[in-house]
């Protein structure tokens, strides 16, 4: 209908709202109010809008009836809207109706509920003027002498050729549950959990949260574990999500306890890690006071979660745990928080609610054909990709975690590899998605990846991003990345393929020739039949390029020759890997964050997905002991490390003491050099050794695990070693090694700031000679 002015003012339509405000109707069957408390008749005098834009609160039912005017005598209709909470609004439009007293009619009619659609036939309404209230009736009779005693066929009738569309009217009263009649908001959210298989919980208690702690006293059903920080917690919950897959839960009560949680749930949303965050709050009366305890933890949380929300009644406290954990794990996982006012927790429920906002929640009839219809843009984007792949001489898959988060992404990685003789090279945490034993193989790539796959992804005439956002510890210098691949693209042989699930990420940092969306799991599944079968010998001089570009820049190479009464940390990484190798898909392996990362990464044979858990977008020190003890929760029978700096351990140490208490096996390696290796590497090659406090004195770290009931042991010579890892393997329960290793050893490869991803540093022994005795020279003899 076009919008139209009206000069005329006989010809001036009229306009009904219907309003209702009874709560009790809050959780009736659409579409409909049982009362209507007010109406309102008025004139417009240069309406430019035939229907306009309805708004109501979750507790509001809002109608419009238009009566047409002389000039469009047809355009008579009904319009509801229908708020319900835990729905989406319904509309209902019936057809267009012949008076007014139809009209009104036809609005008793809706509450019979059947489908409705806006065919009709235009017919002739005699608009009325506006009359003296007490005269209305009389007069709106008076205009329409013939009623038609039923709503005309059209009304009715059944559009059969729409039955797959989902009805926007809910045609049925919903299933009610009753089983939450007479529970506390703390009990619901025990009974929530079983629902959603919540088998381990990490938390901290306190006063606002107190009604949920004691809805779960002595549960049975899952286990609680009580970190030493708000922060542990969180760090936990991100190493269980990595090892398992499933959400990590997290429970802490209102203000601090709340904002200690902070930095885990930006963490986990930098790494795409499922995060369930449940924090206590005030109660809603007191909220805005300035209460005790009291933070606006939604406002404070709204930037590094997938979704917040405060749940205000204890009847909405299922649909919001059930739409937290759809949205947790749905599309790219991520964080989200739901606060807990005390009221909410503490208050009865006293009424059944709808089933369905009990249940987890199922993929909606809408979303399912929304799918269906971009499967058509899907396909054809596939095709040109599979084209650009058959085309290519020189081809390379940089596999970020998205393949590992998909179901069998690995698996699938490793076909499309195979078929295609695709050399592939994985992110930081994209590390265990494909088998580092595979001749295939290049290893991580990045600022700190390996020369050899830095050089092929510079070479490379098509890339093939799968589940990688092209981070800027990949890419560098965005200018300069990728110069063959997006040579290739202009002269249409080529490019860059992007198969990834976030549409935000695509074409953000680096323009794709070629974007997939969507998940690359379930996008590789079509690529592969499309994908044309080469062998190594038809990529005879794509491969022999590569294994040149290893002889010449192995990881192994680094300083062995000088300084050899002191353990290099490269080496601690490789007989780690050495002895571990016949059960690597039970070895996990978690990080803090600095140098002893990187190691980690380079010198440690990565063969199965899920293996490593670290820190990489944010770059959380502290994140490594906390993740490995959640990693052990998830995988009881595995045997999991926490490799760590001895300055990023110093910031969650105390969690020594929850491994103790609840018994829980992790292997600490302690990696020693008393200094902020990563920063002092910096310090050290772009700022003439000007170390500006990056040296610590540490505690006797044999004593401290000893304070906190842990078995411990410090190893210091290069030849006790590999007796020192083999009796940290075999020991029972939680165990650290310290490992005390040479000082100001840099990672490499390393590729500058504001470099392209090729012009990288590699090791060698005069350049180390001079750089030692640089520095010898300029710290006067303090450091060398």
């Amino acid at each position: 209908m076009t919008p139209t002015s009206f000069s005329d003012p006989s010809s001036r339509p009229l306009y009904f709202f219907f309003f209702s405000s009874n709560p009790e109707s809050s959780f009736a069957t659409p579409p409909f109010p049982r009362d209507i408390l007010q109406i309102l008749c008025r004139r417009e005098a240069n309406s430019t809008a035939h229907v306009q834009r309805l708004f109501a609160s979750s507790l509001f039912n809002l109608s419009l009836l238009f009566v047409g005017s002389k000039r469009f005598p047809s355009l008579s209709f009904f319009v509801s809207v229908s708020f319900l909470p835990g729905y989406l609004p319904t509309i209902a439009l019936p057809s267009m109706l012949r008076s007014r007293q139809a009209t009104f009619r036809a609005a008793k009619a809706l509450q019979q509920a059947r489908a409705f659609t806006s065919t009709t036939t235009p017919i002739t309404v005699t608009a009325q003027k506006k009359v003296p209230t007490g005269q209305r009736n009389q007069a709106t009779a008076s205009a329409a002498p013939q009623v038609r005693p039923v709503p005309s066929p059209a009304f009715n009738q059944e559009d059969k050729d729409r039955s797959h569309v989902q009805p926007l009217v809910n045609t049925r009263r919903p299933d009610m549950d009753e089983s939450f009649i007479g529970k506390t908001g703390g009990e619901i959210f025990h009974e929530m959990m079983l629902r959603q298989g919540v088998k381990h919980i990490f938390g901290y208690p306190g006063g606002a949260i107190l009604p949920v702690f004691d809805a779960i006293y002595n549960s049975k059903h899952f286990n609680f574990i009580l970190p030493r920080h708000e922060q542990g917690a969180g760090h936990m919950a991100e190493g269980y999500a990595r090892a398992s897959g499933k959400p990590g839960v997290v429970l802490v009560t209102s203000g601090p306890g709340a904002t200690n949680v902070i930095t885990p749930l930006q963490d986990a949303l930098s790494d795409g890690t499922p995060l369930v965050v449940f924090c206590g709050q005030v109660p809603t009366s007191a909220i805005g006071s300035d209460a005790f305890q009291e933070a606006d933890v939604v406002g404070i949380s709204r930037a590094c979660t997938k979704w917040n929300v405060m749940v205000k009644s204890v009847a909405e406290l299922p649909r919001r745990i059930n739409e937290a954990f759809e949205i947790a794990t749905s599309g790219r996982p991520g964080p989200v928080l739901v606060d807990l006012p005390k009221d909410v927790t503490a208050g009865i429920l006293r009424r059944a609610i709808p089933t369905e906002t009990a249940l987890p929640s199922l993929p909606s009839a809408a979303s399912r054909a929304a799918m269906e219809l971009s499967q058509t843009q899907l396909n054809a984007s596939i095709k040109r990709a599979a084209d650009l792949i058959n085309l290519a001489k020189k081809p390379i898959i940089y596999a970020g975690q998205g393949v590992i988060q998909s179901e069998g992404g690995t698996q699938l990685l490793k076909e499309l590899a195979e078929k295609a003789s695709i050399p592939v090279t994985t992110t930081l945490q994209g590390l265990g998605a494909f088998d580092e034993l595979d001749e295939k193989s290049l290893h991580m790539l990045g600022m700190h990846g390996s020369a050899y796959a830095n050089t092929a992804m510079q070479r490379a005439d098509v890339i093939i991003a799968l589940g990688a956002r092209f981070d800027d510890r990949v890419t560098l210098n965005v200018g300069k990345f990728a110069p063959a691949a997006k040579q290739a693209a202009a002269e249409g042989r080529g490019g860059i393929i992007h198969f990834e699930i976030m549409p935000k990420n695509i074409n953000k940092v680096i323009q794709a020739t070629e974007a997939v969306e969507g998940d690359v799991g379930v996008n590789m599944k079509l690529l592969i039949p499309q994908v044309n079968k080469k062998t190594m010998s038809d990529r005879k001089e794509w491969f022999g390029q590569i294994n040149e570009w290893k002889r010449k820049w192995p990881l192994s190479h680094y300083q062995r020759a000088d300084r050899t009464d002191m353990i290099k940390p490269q080496t601690v990484m490789e007989e780690l890997s050495n002895l571990t190798a016949d059960r690597k898909e039970e070895t996990y392996v978690a990080t803090g964050v600095g140098q002893h990362q990187m190691w980690v990464a380079q010198h440690f044979r990565w063969r199965h997905p899920r293996s490593m858990i670290t820190s990489g977008g944010l770059g959380t020190m502290g994140y490594g002991l906390p993740a490995a003890i959640g990693a052990k929760v998830a995988q009881p029978d595995a045997l999991v490390f926490d490799i760590d700096g001895d300055a990023s351990f110093n910031m969650t140490l105390t969690e020594l003491s929850t491994a103790a208490q609840f018994n829980i096996g992790v292997k600490i390696i302690v990696l020693n050099n008393e200094e902020q290796g990563m920063v002092t590497q910096w310090q050290n090659l772009f700022y003439e050794d000007r170390y500006a406090h990056t040296h610590q004195k540490n505690p006797d770290f044999m004593k401290l695990a000893d304070a906190m009931g842990v078995q411990h042991l410090r190893v210091t010579e290069p030849a006790k070693l590999v007796d020192a890892l083999k009796w940290l393997i075999k020991a029972e329960g939680p165990a650290l090694l310290e490992v005390v290793t040479d000082k100001k050893v840099p990672v490499l490869p390393m590729v500058p700031a504001g470099s392209g991803l090729d012009e990288f540093l590699v090791f060698d022994d005069a350049k180390d000679k001079k750089r030692r005795e640089l520095m010898k020279e300029r710290t006067q003899g303090v450091h060398s």
